[in-house]
């Protein structure tokens, strides 16, 4: 019997492009598995462009412009989804809360029951909050009743001590450093593919017939 297809949904906000990056990573890691058909999306943002302008982050979100804006309906047609979010303060920034607290359709009609669900981050420094983050995302996820997959130790990248990384086993994870410099490492990256290739497998074993 064939591996069952499966729908891979990448669902993110950057403002610098380092969760750009691992949502890229991940993807490459999901399509590793046979069947697994892969779309990235980004939220809505919220900023003006004048803000952005300020930020410096108005040249760096152009490098993804081409990326889709996601829909709340297109999450009821994902098997697994993956989310991704700069941390702000230790959660989930506001535009990726503003796009979560629009699916109570999705929650009433039960539409994302049984889907998995897995969250990555990025944070401004090393204890910024990477954990609570991802953990504090996961309620989101349970409300609407998702199976949440996160990266076992498996990974062995997870027990690399020779450098400052991301990556725990609550999901992938990369700091962009205060001034925003700092890019995903090829340890943070490589989390980042072994989480998209775990959760598009655990999707497909867990996909009905």
């Amino acid at each position: 019997m064939g591996r069952k297809n499966v729908n891979i949904q990448i669902i993110f906000y950057s403002m610098y492009g380092h969760t750009y990056r691992l949502a890229e990573a991940i993807a490459d890691g999901a399509r590793e598995i046979s069947g697994a058909n892969v779309k990235l999306f980004q939220v809505p943002e919220l900023l003006s462009d004048s803000v952005l302008e300020k930020s410096g982050s108005k040249q760096a979100r152009a490098t993804f412009s081409h990326i889709p804006i996601a829909q709340i309906e297109y999450l009821a047609e994902a098997d697994g989804i993956v989310f991704g979010t700069p941390t702000r303060f230790g959660n989930m920034c506001s535009q990726m809360r503003n796009f979560l607290d629009q699916t109570t359709s999705l929650w009433l009609k039960g539409a994302l029951i049984g889907k998995v669900g897995s969250v990555f981050t990025c944070t401004g420094t090393q204890h910024g909050g990477q954990e609570t983050t991802i953990t504090s995302f996961h309620s989101t996820l349970l409300h609407h009743g998702m199976v949440i997959v996160g990266v076992p130790y498996s990974e062995a990248k997870l027990l690399n001590m020779l450098e400052v990384s991301g990556g725990s086993p609550y999901g992938a994870s990369t700091m962009a450093g205060v001034d925003g410099m700092r890019r995903p490492t090829e340890n943070e990256l490589a989390i980042a593919r072994f989480q998209g290739k775990h959760v598009a497998y655990i999707t497909q074993k867990l996909a009905k017939s």
